[in-house]
């Protein structure tokens, strides 16, 4: 069979799910807050009716099975009000992931906190708890457990740690909105939580980020942090603490509510069709899947990800297999690259420490240059036959590489 990069006929030529999602019902939430006149974030209320921000603020906090939450401007900003709010200070380490988003680490080195890299697993592409105890020194003051692609770190092993160390835990939650560990929701089994709301995310306002917690000292310094350094219950210029303006706009909090109507039959959807792709890809043998730890009781997925088999991936070139793939109407992506080889990460923790420092994650590493693959979500929130039609292209290329 000829590969559609070379002439023949791609496996798909339908186009998979649209996102966002979105109908008369954000129209209706965005009209009502445009209309209110009150945009802003802070206290106001219009026409004897709440804003929006904190009906989602509650919305959100008991959706994640949290006492307490604050809306902010992105989710690179919220891991660093998560950590401002823990005490962390410039000089500080926090021990993050290497597969991540850039901003997991940017989000430590806007105010001076430095990185610290501690390599992933295997079989989960989620942070290695066994190596976590080897990376802590006396200026290890957070851990920020990245939930990759809507599946959960082991945060029961994590927050043993912390607690033996004393050091705050610290949830990026940016792609697991729903998710749960052992029933308990995401963001909030560490002391806080983020997640982002950027316009990829399974919940989308465009952009946005919020922070929660089950502490109230802790939502307390958060919300102070995002509302230039105001305190709760204080005087509009009353400003006891250093904070920012990191306030979200009413339209994008209405947009937010309206789009949480759609998500638990998203992620019953994303789920079944996980299952689906799971069975399809799983009788690959030159795919291999990512391990879900059983106490994931909710994964969210954000992104399917799997990988190419070791063997095969060390005789091909996965851009190339990649480029194959995409040509059949299939849009597999590279996936991270790893941060600890980052320029950007790398330079600016420089700057602070004023000297250069590596860590080395050859497991990450690897699996980044050769074998992770992504699915992104529109895929999962497609008709069963696009399922088909991923592992019949998969297959095909596959074959390719044989002849």
């Amino acid at each position: 069979m000829t590969l559609a990069i070379a002439g023949g006929k791609p496996v798909r030529t339908k186009p998979f799910a649209q996102w966002p999602i979105f109908d008369d019902l954000e129209r209706e939430y965005v009209l009502r807050a445009l209309d209110s006149g009150k945009w802003g974030g802070v206290g106001s209320t219009f026409g004897g009716e709440e804003p929006f921000i904190p009906q989602f603020e509650r919305e959100f906090a008991k959706l994640q099975d949290a006492n307490h939450a604050v809306s902010c401007v992105n989710g690179t900003v919220a891991i660093t009000v998560a950590l401002q709010a823990a005490g962390v200070k410039s000089g500080d380490e926090v021990i993050i992931p290497p597969y991540t988003f850039v901003a997991t680490a940017t989000g430590v080195l806007a105010f001076g906190a430095i990185p610290v890299f501690v390599d992933i697993e295997e079989d989960t592409l989620l942070i290695d708890p066994d190596k976590i105890e080897q990376a802590i020194t006396p200026k290890t003051k957070a851990i920020i457990a990245v939930h990759i692609a809507g599946a959960v770190a082991d945060m029961t092993r994590i927050m043993e740690i912390a607690r033996k160390h004393n050091l705050a835990v610290i949830e990026d939650a940016a792609q697991a909105v729903g998710a749960q560990w052992e029933g308990k929701g995401v963001g909030a089994i560490g002391d806080l939580g983020t997640f982002s709301f950027q316009s990829s995310k399974n919940l989308n306002a465009g952009e946005g980020g919020i922070v929660i917690t089950n502490d109230s000292s802790l939502w307390s310094q958060a919300w102070s942090i995002c509302n230039v350094g105001r305190i709760p219950e204080g005087a509009w210029y009353q400003h006891e603490v250093l904070g920012q303006n990191y306030r979200i706009t009413d339209i994008q909090a209405a947009l937010l509510l309206a789009q949480m109507t759609r998500l638990e039959q998203q992620m019953i959807q994303r789920e079944k069709n996980a299952q689906i792709l799971d069975g399809l890809i799983g009788e690959i043998p030159e795919l291999t899947l990512v391990r879900r730890d059983p106490r994931i009781t909710r994964h969210a997925h954000h992104i399917y990800m799997f990988k190419l088999e070791r063997e095969f991936a060390e005789r091909i070139d996965k851009n190339e297999f990649i480029l194959r793939v995409n040509a059949e109407g299939i849009p597999i992506s590279y996936g991270y690259v790893p941060l600890n080889q980052t320029n950007a990460v790398l330079s600016a923790t420089k700057q602070w420490l004023g000297e250069e420092r590596s860590f080395e994650c050859p497991i990450c590493e690897r699996l980044s240059a050769k074998q992770v693959l992504w699915l992104g979500q529109n895929v999962l929130l497609s008709e069963e036959e696009a399922l088909h039609d991923v592992a019949e292209s998969l297959n095909k290329v596959i074959r390719s590489f044989d002849v």
